[in-house]
C-alpha cells in the first residue's frame, strides 16, 4: 500500500509542476515494455487480466504467476505491452484501482527476465511460470483441423466472435482443447486396433 501511495504522490507532484515526459520518473523505464501488477483477485484468469490492462494498449505477453503444485493464481503478474508508452498509461491509471475488492499495485519493471522453458535448470526462478503469449500465433502448416479450416472457419464453428478483442486468445484455447480431444481419440483408436490384433492371434 505504501508503494501505491508513493507512486500517486509522485504523479501528483509531476502534474502540479507540469513536468514533461523527458523529466518524468517514468523516463527511467523507457527501455522496458513490461509492468508488474499485484493485488489481482485470485479468481481472475489470464484473459481477465488482459481485458483490464488492454484498454491502455495491446498486450503481447502475460505471465500470471501460479502455484506450481495447485495451479492457482498467486495474485500477481508480469505483462508486456507492444508499445512501451502504454506502460506509463497503465501505471498512472490502474495503480491503486479497486478490482473485486482488491487494490491493484501497478509499477514498471526495469529488467524483466523471461521465465525459462519447462525442463530447464531453473532453481532461482521457480516463482516465474512459463508465460502465455497474448498475441495470436500463426497457424502451423500441419493445421489442427483435418479439414484445413482457416481461423475464421474455426471461430465460426466454435461460436467465437472475430470482432471480440479476446478472439485470438479464445481461438488458441479452442485449438488446444481440440488437440487434447484428438489425442484421446487416437489413443482410443490405437487401443482398439491392438485389441483386435490380440484377438486374431488367439484364433
Amino acid at each position: 500500500m505504501n508503494n501505491i501511495r508513493e507512486i500517486e504522490r509522485i504523479n501528483r507532484n509531476e502534474a502540479r509542476l507540469g513536468t514533461g515526459s523527458s523529466g518524468s520518473w517514468h523516463d527511467e523505464y523507457k527501455d522496458s515494455a513490461y509492468i508488474f501488477t499485484g493485488g489481482i483477485p485470485f479468481d481472475l484468469t489470464e484473459g481477465d487480466v488482459i481485458c483490464i490492462f488492454s484498454q491502455f494498449g495491446e498486450i503481447v505477453n502475460i505471465n500470471l504467476v501460479r502455484d506450481k503444485d495447485t495451479g492457482k493464481s498467486k495474485g500477481y503478474a508480469f505483462l508486456q505491452y507492444e508499445d512501451q508508452r502504454s506502460t506509463v498509461l497503465a501505471v498512472d491509471n490502474l495503480n491503486g484501482a479497486k478490482v473485486l475488492g482488491r487494490t491493484l499495485r501497478v509499477d514498471h519493471v526495469k529488467n524483466y527476465r523471461q521465465p525459462k522453458a519447462e525442463g530447464a535448470d531453473d532453481s532461482a526462478e521457480h516463482l516465474l511460470e512459463r508465460p502465455m503469449n497474448a498475441a495470436p500465433k500463426p497457424i502451423a502448416s500441419d493445421s489442427l483441423d483435418k479439414g484445413g479450416d482457416d481461423d475464421e472457419e474455426i471461430m465460426r464453428k466454435a461460436g467465437i466472435d472475430p470482432e471480440d478483442p479476446m478472439a485470438g486468445y479464445y481461438l488458441e484455447k479452442h485449438k488446444k482443447r481440440l488437440k487434447r480431444e484428438r489425442g484421446g481419440e487416437r489413443r482410443e483408436h490405437d487401443k482398439k486396433k491392438r485389441s483386435k490384433r490380440r484377438h486374431k492371434t488367439r484364433e
